[in-house]
């Protein structure tokens, strides 16, 4: 989440310290306003005036005491618990989910509905998510939490709010953002859910040293659909035309089964989860667990199988990218525990590395990109809460 760490001297000045202020709280509360009135450079009274101002705005609240500083104990600085909160929502092959974090970024409501989607219109898929996406804000609701937008996550390229691209849904090119907008009422931001994914474990996945993010790595979402989320210097990477990280139509053999992209042995062909489930001659991925806990070899060849093909993938990546660590996301980190050495010495044998960037697994796992989508809609108001007090009243979501 991007927040200013010095203050504004031109034009904007009060926004731009209400993001700084906030900005601060959010990375040391509890904190009192002296602290962040000399963390920040602005004078005790513009601090005195600002933090009036988001307490106001319901963004701050105060607890206390903060730790004893020269004189009398102060009064803390927290996030408000009641505060805007992001609504993310996700729409996966075989899923759409919906997730409500607060300012912190804690979950506060979170369901995920089973269903199919390829073979299926837009139109119904819109109407499925908006419901899901009204009994979420039913809930956030009824916590008092105010929905300042909604970011959904799309296994797909997105440009803008235009789902350009969906290689696994067929569907063609749709202004999906409107769509959601006009059922829900709210501000919709599009992302693609690998880059969602990344940016969701690097804020919550806890994968970093000293209390800092990872900030350069590559998270790869096994899905039926397989992604890759490329963080560089804690902000993701999306290439020239909003591209990058389609790790799963990497060519992993060329001589492969064809693709729903036109190619042929992509590595979700090779090692997507339908695949293995298929080649492990079983029904789901808690089948799959289970046969595998259990030393059922059909089921640890078909992970094995689709370790040395993720492998094969990885290294071009590590080769290109040099990142500081690979995270296994979805599927992939339920199969870490059969998955991670295949892969690793596949990594090894076709780059000869002696000491490769290490294999990491998600905490998050498959919730990793509706979490990041909710996460990037509470990034935003800390980012700017001027522009967030100037919309407010939050659009509501409609009645049901």
């Amino acid at each position: 989440m991007t927040v200013r760490s010095e203050p504004a001297q031109h034009a904007g000045m009060r926004a731009s310290n209400l993001a700084l202020v906030l900005g601060e709280v959010a990375r040391t509360g509890p904190v009192s306003r002296a602290r962040v009135a000399a963390h920040t450079g602005l004078t005790k009274s513009s601090v005195s005036g600002l933090v009036t101002d988001l307490i106001a705005a319901g963004l701050v609240a105060e607890s206390g005491p903060a730790a004893t500083e020269r004189g009398r104990p102060a009064t803390a600085l927290t996030l408000a618990p009641g505060g805007a909160a992001g609504l993310g929502l996700e729409i996966n092959i075989d899923y759409l989910a919906a997730m409500v974090t607060d300012l912190s970024g804690a979950p506060r409501y979170h369901h995920v509905v089973r269903r199919d989607n390829r073979d299926r219109e837009v139109d119904e898929v819109v109407a499925d998510l908006v419901d899901v996406a009204r009994t979420a804000a039913r809930s956030a609701a009824s916590q008092g939490l105010p929905l300042a937008a909604a970011c959904v996550a799309v296994p797909g390229l997105a440009v803008g709010g235009t789902l350009v691209r969906t290689p696994n849904l067929g569907w063609p090119r749709v202004d999906l953002a409107a769509a959601i907008q006009d059922g829900t009422g709210l501000e919709v931001e599009l992302e693609n859910e690998a880059n969602l994914a990344a940016l969701g474990e690097m804020w919550f996945g806890g994968h970093g040293q000293n209390g800092s993010a990872l900030r350069d790595f590559v998270h790869v979402s096994g899905e039926i659909g397989i992604g890759g989320g490329i963080v560089i210097g804690g902000e993701v990477f999306r290439g020239a035309h909003a591209g990058a990280g389609e790790l799963g139509h990497v060519v992993v053999a060329p001589d492969g089964p064809r693709c729903a992209c036109g190619g042929h042995g992509c590595l979700e062909r090779m090692a997507g989860q339908q695949e293995i489930l298929a080649r492990a001659q079983v029904a789901t991925m808690a089948d799959l667990a289970h046969a595998c806990e259990a030393g059922d070899q059909t089921a640890l060849d078909a992970v094995t199988d689709a370790g040395r093909h993720l492998g094969v993938a990885l290294a071009s990546v590590l080769t290109l990218l040099d990142p500081a660590a690979i995270v296994l996301g979805g599927a992939f980190a339920t199969l870490a525990p059969w998955l991670s050495a295949p892969t690793s010495a596949s990594i090894g044998h076709h780059t000869g590395a002696t000491e490769p960037p290490p294999l990491l697994v998600s905490g998050l796992g498959s919730d990793a990109a509706v979490r990041g989508a909710a996460g990037t809609v509470v990034g935003r108001v800390i980012a700017d809460p001027a522009a967030y007090l100037a919309q407010r009243p939050a659009s509501r979501v409609g009645p049901p």
